[in-house]
């Protein structure tokens, strides 16, 4: 019998890779898969977008990393992917970027009194 934590896809498992964009709740990571489809009538191709739910069992991934998932059992209401490896992480996000983006901080605007 195989083990559980093997990375090796069986036959029917999908593999794709997609971008983290929510990584609030503990374990579970929004996943968005990015595709181009051809247009049916037109041809042009059209940027569709797949959001996946998958299990980040040691959290490694966060926000805005680029992340390879695998289809797995179900397991919850809407997780069924598990996460593989992170492929590229996002550029950390500092204190220095984030300031003066909250609405209504009081270093926004200069002296608040």
């Amino acid at each position: 019998m195989a083990d559980a934590s093997t990375t090796t896809p069986e036959p029917r498992q999908r593999v794709v890779t997609g971008i983290v964009t929510g990584d609030k709740t503990a374990k579970t990571r929004r996943v968005e898969v990015a595709r181009r489809e051809q247009h049916a009538k037109y041809g042009k191709f059209v940027k569709k977008r797949t959001v996946c739910y998958a299990h980040d069992e040691n959290n490694e991934s966060h926000l805005g990393d680029t992340v390879e998932i695998i289809e797995s059992r179900p397991l919850s209401k809407l997780k069924r992917w598990r996460l593989v490896r992170v492929v590229t992480k996002a550029p950390s996000r500092t204190l220095s970027n984030l300031e003066g983006a909250v609405a209504g901080s009081e270093a926004v605007g200069g002296a608040a009194k």
